[in-house]
């Protein structure tokens, strides 16, 4: 029987060697399904940021130029989610986040867009990103007939990925305390600093604390990195 499409494109992952292979294997995934962009995305604990894909040079050294990653509604909303995600999803209500998307537009990013989170070991995070320009209904039908071999490649090229980079995977973390526990949960919740305060009858202050012991603790970039780390690990349950 002959191969099907899928299995050459994970042959081609589990046989790459090196940063190079991955572009390569990028670059025939956006050819293979007929689509603008192919990006792995893998951002670590010290906020360096690694992967490869079909994006402009002058979109990436623009990116990183401009330090996107803090604004970026992409990273900021896949932090706080465990599943595929359409970006229309997300929220780009902000100025900011406007301004960021009329931007990677301008550069080709395209207007469409599907991101796959990746939960590696000891809280790595990564995205596998797909994007295209087109209507609505066209990118709804496709996403929905992809979504399988999208979320099979997005976990394939991120354990390959943690083959050939294993420096990158953070240690794993300590353990929270009880209170830090406490002040993530009601931040995963959606509580205001002020509220989380208020409901643990604490000064605002000594939340900051526990945020930030929280946040070394888990090798966090943010507080929503954070709060992320800490519900994949099941540190908290909201």
């Amino acid at each position: 029987m002959a191969k099907q499409p899928l299995e050459f494109i994970l042959e081609e992952l589990e046989q790459a060697d090196g940063l190079e292979a991955l572009q390569r294997a990028s670059e025939q995934i956006r050819d293979h399904y007929g689509i603008d962009h192919v990006v792995y995305h893998w951002v670590d604990s010290a906020g360096d940021q690694y992967g490869c894909g079909t994006y402009s040079d002058a979109w990436r050294e623009r990116y990183l130029e401009q330090n996107y990653l803090r604004v970026d509604p992409v990273i900021v909303g896949c932090f706080q989610r465990f599943h595929p995600v359409d970006w229309k999803r997300l929220d780009w209500s902000s100025k900011a986040a406007r301004a960021f998307q009329a931007e990677a537009i301008a550069y080709g990013v395209g207007n469409q867009g599907f991101s796959v989170p990746i939960r590696g070991p000891n809280g790595q995070f990564a995205l596998f990103t797909i994007s295209h320009s087109c209507n609505d209904d066209t990118w709804a039908n496709w996403t929905e007939t992809h979504r399988r071999d999208l979320i099979l490649i997005a976990h394939d090229f991120n354990q390959k990925a943690l083959e050939l980079e294993p420096d990158r995977t953070p240690e794993q973390s300590q353990a929270l305390s009880p209170r830090e526990v406490d002040a993530m949960t009601l931040l995963a919740m959606g509580y205001s600093r002020a509220q989380v305060a208020d409901t643990l009858s604490i000064s605002e202050h000594t939340l900051r604390v526990y945020i930030e012991s929280a946040r070394f603790k888990l090798g966090a970039l943010n507080t929503t990195h954070a709060v992320a780390r800490a519900m994949s690990r099941g540190l908290i349950v909201v």
